[in-house]
């Protein structure tokens, strides 16, 4: 068994999701590894099974077939370890617009067990990381993109995930938010937590992720650190040069 293997956090052995009535497979037989402490990205173009994939990761949906385990528990068995242990920021605001930014974590906070003195300080505590605490007590519906960005973010770590899930977190966003945004996530990287990040900004990815896999009609095609994959592509000079040699340059539209 290889170092890989033996260090993965999350295991996928040949999973595969079809949706009722779909034609195609949307994750086909998706074997991957992805070693502990990684920022590991999950790139490919619209459709190619980035969404499906993490779903099923995340227990919003089942698989047709195959398995996963993360941290060595089985989505089958003790899918309540796995839910206790991983987090989601997703690409959407999970908030309440009418509440405050303290209000909305404090509210989450508590879905996860979470209360009194220890969460009102994790609270403050991120809120002041990501430059929020002066505005804590403002409702989410008068924040700006970014800051709703960055408060979206905190109510995915509040309980201290070791898996951590971005779906595309530094999108619409200005650049100061964005640097906010992605110094944060490097520090709590560095504590020890794996994120599996998604986007579609190929520039991010290469200097945000250790790791990267990129997918497409459900399947892996290729896995390996940035400059690992950029070095193996004669002529490449950047992850969007290996990124469009293996999707192709059509467009991806679908409805």
């Amino acid at each position: 068994m290889s170092e890989t293997v033996k260090n993965s956090i999350i295991r996928i052995h040949t999973l595969s999701k079809k949706y009722r009535e779909a034609e195609d497979y949307s994750v086909n037989e998706l074997s991957l590894d992805i070693p502990r402490g990684e920022i590991f990205g999950l790139l490919g173009p619209n459709g190619a099974g980035k969404t499906t994939l993490i779903s099923m990761l995340c227990g919003l949906i089942r698989p047709t077939s195959g398995d996963f385990t993360i941290n060595g528990w089985s989505y089958r068995s003790e899918p309540r370890k796995i839910r206790k242990n991983i987090g989601v920021v997703p690409q959407e605001y999970a908030l309440y617009p009418s509440l405050t930014a303290r209000e909305n974590l404090v509210y989450f906070g508590s879905m996860y067990g979470l209360g009194g003195a220890a969460l009102d300080g994790k609270v403050e505590e991120h809120l002041g990381h990501l430059g929020l605490l002066k505005h804590a007590d403002k409702k989410i519906e008068t924040y700006s993109g970014g800051m709703k960005r960055r408060v979206n973010l905190i109510a995915g770590i509040l309980h201290s995930p070791m898996v951590l899930f971005l779906d595309e977190p530094t999108v619409g966003v200005d650049i100061q938010s964005k640097n906010v945004i992605i110094d944060f996530l490097k520090a709590y990287n560095k504590q020890g937590a794996t994120l599996i990040y998604t986007s579609h900004h190929l520039i991010e990815a290469q200097e945000f992720c250790t790791r990267v896999a990129i997918l497409d009609h459900g399947e892996v095609l290729t896995e390996g650190t940035p400059q690992e994959l950029i070095k193996g592509l004669a002529q490449a000079r950047s992850l969007e040069d290996v990124f469009l040699s293996l999707v192709g340059k059509e467009l991806r539209d679908y409805a």
